[in-house]
């Protein structure tokens, strides 16, 4: 059965996870010099996931247009 086009979220990747993979918290752990190669890899710290707002994109104003 397929979904309607009407329902169907355009920016369903977009979404901010909320949880990230193993190599992504080592990743954000060794930037932060809290995490270095040869610790163990269970039981590591949780990290928090910054949500990045998307702004919106200007729309070109007419003078520019008109100098050209």
């Amino acid at each position: 059965m397929t979904i309607d086009k009407s329902l169907k979220i355009k920016a369903g990747a977009a979404k901010t996870r909320n949880v990230l993979t193993r190599p992504e918290r080592l990743a954000k752990l060794i930037d932060q010099d809290r995490w270095k190669p040869g610790d163990p890899v269970y039981g590591i710290p949780k990290v928090r996931v910054v949500k990045i707002s998307m702004k919106k994109k200007k729309k070109a104003k007419k003078d520019d247009e008109e100098e050209k």
